[in-house]
């Protein structure tokens, strides 16, 4: 483990879908939906979705985003069968997850910044409040990545200079946008690309 006093980052600050916890959604959504859209399609329509936004803002009853949702993907199922297999889609920490961050948590201050919703954020925090000195969800800030606020929000709170925290996130746009503000921000696809990316910087170290 790099030295602390040699350290390049004060805080490391995670994603969690598709970084740290095996998030389901698009596969999920891809076998419920009656037509046929690629992975990447899906993801696309997802983000963008203003029903999905708002409801992560937490300004969207559950029903409602649950309506919108069958409604814009055309999907066979009633609002409450789609919410019976939408809390499902947050399926916990990838193996391995929460051993890597018990590790870097003796060199470095660990935290979580994660679109979610009133249905998934309390299973996020359930899952890695041991390992994680400080969340921050989306419904609970009222504002969403790749949001200005949101990245603000984040920097105050955490009282570390931006070039400090090193971002690591599974959506270009997101690391796009904490890069504009300063962030040492990365991208990665899955557990194993987080690995890599930590071993390149150090913050881990290397496999012989």
């Amino acid at each position: 483990m790099l030295m602390t006093n040699q350290r390049k980052f004060d805080v490391l600050l995670f994603d969690l879908g598709g970084v740290l916890i095996d998030f389901a959604g698009f596969e999920e959504m891809s076998r419920l939906l009656q037509h046929s859209l690629s992975r990447s399609e899906i993801r696309s329509r997802w983000i963008d979705s203003e029903a999905v936004q708002r409801f992560e803002r937490g300004d969207l009853a559950t029903e409602d985003f649950a309506r919108r949702i069958t409604e814009d993907f055309e999907l066979p199922l009633s609002p409450e069968e789609f919410v019976a297999h939408f809390v499902e889609w947050a399926r916990g920490p990838y193996p391995g997850a929460a051993e890597l961050l018990r590790r870097v948590g003796q060199t470095h201050r660990v935290a979580a910044l994660s679109n979610s919703n009133k249905l998934h954020t309390a299973r996020h925090r359930r899952h890695i409040e041991d390992v994680i000195d400080v969340f921050y969800f989306s419904d609970e800030i009222g504002s969403v990545k790749p949001e200005r606020e949101i990245f603000d929000h984040v920097v105050r709170d955490l009282a570390v200079p931006p070039h400090r925290i090193a971002f690591f996130d599974d959506t270009t746009i997101n690391v796009e946008a904490a890069r504009n503000i300063g962030l040492a921000a990365y991208r990665v696809d899955g557990f194993a690309e987080l690995e890599n990316q930590l071993r390149s910087h150090d913050i881990i170290e290397s496999s012989l």
